[in-house]
C-alpha cells in the first residue's frame, strides 16, 4: 500500500531525542514513504545524528541553526546535496532562557524576551522563506504549537512566542498561499519531552490534562500529534492553511471540564 508521503521529500527541524515529536514526525514519514533530512547545528548536531540512526531510515543532517543569517542562506544549498527539492518542512524549534519561565513574567528582561521570541516565533518566517528556493509548490510547511489562548502557569514569555508563531502563521498564509505554500499549525497537548520538562510547573499541565481530556491523554505518546503533522504535510488538505489543528484529547474545546 502506497503511503501519503510517497515521493515526497521532508525536511524535519528539532530532532533532539526519540520522546520528540519532530523524531516522532520523521519516522511516520518515511512510514508513509517520504524521504527526510534533518537538521541540527552545533554541539547538538552529533546527538541528532545518533538519533537519526534510529529511524526506519538513517536520514541525513544538515546545519542549520535557524538565527543565523549564514546558515539560512545556505540551506537551499545543503538541502539539494540529498535532494532536488522539499515538499514540506517541519517547523520544531523554540527555546527560552530559563528567566522568562517559571513565574517570573514581570521580571524577564528585553534581551531574554527578545531571544525566545526570535528562536521560537521569527524563526517560522525565517525558516519558511529561506526553503523557497527549494520548495516545490504544491508545498507545506507546519509548525508545532501549544495552545496561545490561555496563559498558562509558569510558561510566561514561550506563551507570547506561541501566540506570536499563530499569528505569524497567519501572515505566512497570506504572503506564501499564492506560491502555492500552505501554512499551517499543530498544537499539541502537554507531551513529556526533553524541552517540555524543562519547564517549571510542567507537572501541573500534566495534572491538568489527566481526567480533564475527553478523549483522554497520553503524555508519552507523540505519535497523534505526528500524525496530524504528517497529514498535513501530505497533499490531504490541500486547501488548508493559516489552521491551527488540535491535537490534545479535546482538552482545548472543554477546558478540561
Amino acid at each position: 500500500m502506497t503511503g501519503i508521503l510517497e515521493g515526497r521529500s521532508l525536511l524535519v527541524t528539532g530532532v533532539l531525542t526519540e520522546s520528540s515529536i519532530a523524531y516522532a514526525v520523521a519516522r511516520r514519514a518515511q512510514l508513509e514513504g517520504a524521504q527526510v533530512v534533518l537538521s541540527s547545528y552545533g554541539r547538538a548536531a552529533r546527538i541528532t545524528r545518533h538519533i537519526a540512526a534510529r529511524l526506519p531510515d538513517k536520514a541525513p543532517v544538515i546545519e542549520l541553526d535557524v538565527t543565523s543569517e549564514d546558515d539560512l542562506a545556505a540551506l537551499p544549498d545543503r538541502v539539494t546535496a540529498h535532494c532536488p527539492r522539499l515538499d514540506g518542512v517541519l517547523h520544531a524549534v523554540a527555546f527560552a532562557p530559563r528567566s522568562a519561565l517559571g513565574g517570573e513574567f514581570l521580571n524577564t528582561g528585553w534581551p531574554d524576551v527578545a531571544t525566545t521570541m526570535h528562536v521560537s516565533a521569527y524563526s517560522l518566517k525565517a525558516l519558511a522563506t529561506a526553503c523557497l528556493p527549494v520548495l516545490a509548490a504544491p508545498a507545506s510547511v507546519v509548525g508545532l504549537d501549544f495552545d496561545a489562548s490561555t496563559a498558562w502557569p509558569g510558561y510566561d514569555w514561550m506563551g507570547v512566542a506561541k501566540a506570536a508563531l499563530e499569528s505569524a502563521t497567519r501572515y505566512l498564509c497570506r504572503e506564501l498561499g499564492p506560491r502555492g505554500v500552505r501554512v499551517n499549525l499543530v498544537a499539541a497537548g502537554p507531551l513529556r519531552t526533553k524541552a517540555a520538562t524543562s519547564i517549571p510547573g510542567f507537572a501541573g499541565f500534566e495534572a491538568a490534562w489527566h481526567g480533564g481530556a475527553p478523549l483522554g491523554w497520553d503524555v508519552t505518546d507523540a505519535e497523534p500529534a505526528a500524525r496530524a503533522c504528517v497529514a498535513l504535510l501530505s497533499d490531504w488538505f490541500p486547501s488548508t492553511s493559516g489552521e491551527i489543528v488540535h491535537v490534545d484529547g479535546g482538552f482545548h474545546a472543554t477546558g478540561g471540564r
